[in-house]
């Protein structure tokens, strides 16, 4: 009789992209069926995040409700959390394995060993990366092309919790388009930890990884997940821009709009560089009558030492220079470790909480133009297989919602619409 087994996951696409690739495993075991959390499974699988303090207590509990629901279950966690609090974790009832950024390649195979009475170690099975990617849903995956960070920028602590910047070769990742593809997936968001830093492990450069990608047949579609503004080369904008399956669409940390925050933040560029960035992509891939560039832009607020003049820089960068599509807005978390742990004048979380909100405005304006400019655009929409309440919903190339009355025809389709 299989047992039951069900994944929770927690913070970004690339854990997202790397639970699937363990429930197919799993499934692939013939030992295995899937089924929801809350349906009294044998097993859990909990991806975890670390990047806040909220993330941390989220993910703790997570763990204490899957007890609630099956206290005879066995739990594993992997995970960034896994990484930084293993010991932790392990006190938590319930709790069978933790696996760290290192074992995640074991995951599956130690649990099948476990499962026939073996609990002896599998070393040699342990890599430094997991090739991963999602496929739980029809119309979309989430492609791990790279893993970890060399920055060490002084809020962070994902370089602790993920490693050093590493990747596997194109001639593996193309083959995992390639099975991706054969699942009648059309779109393929590349994601990483710091996804422009690809090649470090093989000499290979993210251009050459996206042009191999480019001519996977039956990918019709591309998008980047998030790329350091100091990464995406000029070269590489200039062949998105020539022709490709590679969409108008760019998630690009900023993180501040203020060279003061940004140098004590350790980022690796300046307002005007990133400025002189974003003006460069609208410049080569905008044309008149044609879709506008979607730009999703992350934002720390409440950096130590943002002063109240310092966040105005920040918002007037954002409002009157950049006005991007859409702000991910993050308030400053402690993190023990990081070097802004230790910095003075930290910020009260009640100030945080107001330039959440003035962010959070300037977002709703700024995505509401964004839509109005791109009306009466010619674009092709990507439906998807949710029916709710009699509609579906789809997105353009660049980012932008469609909703429409259901039609199980269109899932999975690309359809030519004016928006």
């Amino acid at each position: 009789m299989k047992k039951k087994i069900a994944f929770v996951t927690l913070g970004c696409k690339l854990n997202y992209a790397e639970t699937s690739t363990y429930e197919r495993g799993f499934l692939e075991s013939g030992k295995f069926e899937a089924v929801p959390w809350d349906a009294h499974a044998d097993m859990y699988l909990v991806n975890t995040c670390t990047v806040t303090e909220h993330s941390d207590k989220k993910c703790r509990n997570i763990i204490r409700k899957l007890h609630r629901v099956s206290p005879d279950a066995e739990i594993i966690v992997t995970g960034c959390y896994a990484q930084m609090k293993k010991s932790e974790i392990e006190k938590i009832e319930g709790v069978r394995f933790v696996f760290g950024a290192e074992e995640k390649t074991s995951v599956v195979s130690t649990v099948l060993r476990h499962l026939e009475g073996n609990d002896g170690p599998c070393g040699s099975e342990i890599s430094s990366f997991l090739p991963a990617y999602s496929s739980g849903e029809r119309t979309r995956s989430f492609l791990k092309v790279q893993d970890g960070c060399d920055y060490f920028c002084a809020y962070c602590t994902v370089p602790f919790a993920r490693g050093r910047s590493r990747n596997i070769p194109i001639a593996d990742i193309v083959a995992q388009a390639h099975e991706i593809a054969a699942k009648g997936i059309k779109e393929v968001v590349l994601t990483g930890v710091n996804t422009g830093d690809f090649g470090k492990t093989t000499g290979e450069s993210f251009l050459d990884l996206i042009k191999a990608l480019n001519g996977v047949d039956g990918i019709e579609r591309y998008r980047i997940s998030s790329i350091e503004p100091n990464l995406l080369t000029e070269e590489t904008i200039d062949w998105i821009a020539s022709g490709t399956k590679f969409l108008p669409h760019f998630h690009i940390p900023l993180q501040a709009g203020s060279d003061t925050i940004l140098k004590e933040m350790g980022r690796r560029y300046d307002t005007a560089a990133f400025e002189q960035k974003i003006n460069y992509i609208r410049d080569k891939m905008e044309k008149p009558g044609a879709p506008e560039v979607f730009f999703g832009i992350d934002v720390i607020v409440g950096f130590p030492g943002e002063s109240d003049d310092l966040f105005m820089e920040t918002y007037s960068f954002l409002k009157d220079r950049i006005r991007p599509a859409f702000i991910h807005i993050f308030p400053y978390s402690r993190r023990k470790g990081t070097r802004a742990d230790a910095m003075k004048n930290q910020i009260q979380d009640s100030v945080k909480t107001d330039r959440v909100r003035m962010l959070e405005d300037l977002c709703g304006k700024l995505h509401s133009e964004f839509i109005a400019r791109n009306r009466g655009v010619h674009e092709k929409v990507l439906f998807e297989s949710s029916d709710k309440n009699g509609k579906m919903f789809g997105y353009t190339g660049n980012y932008i919602r469609i909703e429409r009355p259901y039609d199980a025809d269109l899932v999975g389709k690309i359809v030519d619409m004016t928006i």
